[in-house]
């Protein structure tokens, strides 16, 4: 299998006041292009602190990320924005959605970021909001969706720009157990149907067996 994301000799160490405390220990990990892996672990385990490195939005103390065959240490600030808005989506648990935005807009934001003609990515959108089951409210503003409503908007804006990898930050644990499922089926037929490679954070043992692979946080390691 094609590895899509790699880790080599990870470290994260972080200041707190006089103290270095090191989050992540010599992490490697290496995810296959379509696969939906879950990162388990208990709170402060540094399984988020993980996902993020992976997804750019922060850089380790040392050991190198790999995405798609790409070094990330050695890309430009500029570069990584532009991979960081083509070839992954982010899901994250609150959703961060617009507020006075509607469903549409928000999920055609990273379209706008990008910079490209809005015109031509309406039959994606409409595609998208189909996968999703949100045609219906594509003009409602997120105070009018309920929270599994929002979440499903955070991951048509995740697949609008087509990318291969999506990164979700317990992408369920804001919902109830019913609402939850029907999201982890959602991005397990994300996954299965589209190909896509998933990597979500979790705590939760059934969130992550929707994932086809566990990889285990705990104390800064990978077990």
């Amino acid at each position: 299998m094609e590895a899509i994301i790699e880790t080599n000799g990870l470290f994260k160490t972080f200041k707190l006041g006089m103290l270095d405390v090191e989050v992540l220990k010599d992490i490697n990990v290496t995810i296959g292009k379509g696969e939906f892996v879950s990162i388990m672990g208990p709170s402060g385990s540094g399984k988020s602190t993980l996902l993020y490195l992976i997804g750019g939005l922060d850089k380790p103390t040392s050991g190198s990320i790999r995405i798609k065959g790409k070094e990330l240490a050695v890309m430009k600030d500029k570069e990584q924005s532009i991979m960081r808005r083509r070839d992954i989506g982010f899901v994250f648990q609150f959703y961060n959605l617009i507020p006075n935005l509607n469903v549409e807009e928000n999920v055609m934001l990273p379209v706008l970021l990008d910079g490209k003609k809005m015109k031509a990515y309406r039959s994606r959108l409409d595609e998208i909001l189909e996968i999703v089951g949100l045609s219906d409210r594509r003009h409602h503003t997120p105070r009018e969706l309920s929270g599994g409503q929002q979440q499903r908007v955070a991951i048509a804006r995740a697949l609008i720009n087509e990318p291969d990898i999506i990164l979700a930050d317990e992408p369920i644990g804001n919902l109830d157990s019913k609402t939850g499922t029907e999201v982890m089926k959602l991005l397990q037929r994300i996954n299965k149907e589209q190909g896509k490679t998933i990597v979500q954070v979790t705590h939760s043992r059934e969130a992550a067996e929707y994932g086809n692979r566990t990889i285990n946080v705990r104390d800064g390691k990978v077990s």
